[in-house]
């Protein structure tokens, strides 16, 4: 099944998305809802973020090519994490598929876009095992984590590296019974396809961040964990580019590329 949320007229409605069409929900996908008699044309529908997260997780470095092509561009000798790293992003910086991705005038840059898998939290949890992380999931939507490569390596708490405003594109849909170990994910610019990757080569697992995540803090519905990405992230986004990240169960993420005038 796959979720989406929707605006049409000024009304918000989640609802299922099939093929071309929106079967119009009562209710909310984190609460309860019920299936009503309305469709709707997906191309009629605004497409919104699927969620609003009171938390927004994401995993540290968790690809071992992602490692290497950062050590051959910056020189470094950077090793495979020995656990998991969980950071933060602002939910501040979300932004919906069709939304414009804004450098600042300022930005040093290269920015760079990295297309991830995202985790949704369906339901509370707490204190949850690696063998029974996932029963707290709804399902998985996609991301776009762009980054400031310039900041990043002057910004301690990559406050603006990562954090800027549109520079957290999620969507377009929350797509259910995925095995996120066993999903192909590609990143296009201007059409042409330049990064794709499995899951599969996570160096942690969805269960392993989530079952780590609750062993300390609470997850709750709506919550979202991105869990890394993979290759190269280059070329870098430039003003006029539309980048759009996607995986074949959960659609296409896609947005146009600006930069602000100084």
């Amino acid at each position: 099944m796959k979720f989406g949320h929707f605006e049409q007229h000024g009304k918000t409605f989640y609802g299922i998305v099939e093929g071309d069409q929106v079967v119009e929900l009562d209710g909310s996908i984190f609460d309860s809802y019920k299936t009503t008699s309305k469709k709707h044309a997906l191309s009629a529908l605004k497409t919104l973020l699927p969620c609003r997260p009171a938390n927004f997780y994401c995993a540290g470095i968790n690809y071992v090519a992602h490692i290497e092509w950062g050590n051959k561009r910056k020189g470094t000798n950077t090793k495979p994490p020995a656990k998991a790293d969980i950071g933060y992003r602002s939910p501040s910086a979300l932004c919906a598929t069709g939304e414009t991705i804004l450098i600042p005038a300022d930005s040093p840059g290269p920015v760079q876009y990295e297309g991830e898998l995202v985790a949704v939290v369906g339901k509370k949890a707490k204190n949850l095992t690696e063998a029974n992380a996932l029963s707290c999931i709804l399902g998985y939507t996609l991301g776009n984590d762009v980054s400031d490569r310039g900041w990043q390596a002057s910004d301690r708490t990559l406050w603006r590296a990562k954090n800027c405003d549109n520079w957290k594109p999620m969507g377009p849909f929350i797509a259910t019974g995925l095995d996120p170990l066993a999903l192909t994910v590609k990143v296009n610019l201007d059409g042409k396809e330049v990064s794709s990757y499995t899951t599969d080569k996570m160096i942690f697992s969805a269960q392993h961040y989530i079952a780590k995540i609750t062993q300390y803090t609470t997850l709750w519905p709506g919550d979202v964990l991105w869990l890394g990405v993979d290759n190269a992230t280059i070329p870098d986004l430039q003003d006029g580019m539309v980048c759009e990240v996607i995986q074949d169960d959960i659609g296409v993420l896609r947005n146009p590329v600006a930069r602000a005038k100084a």
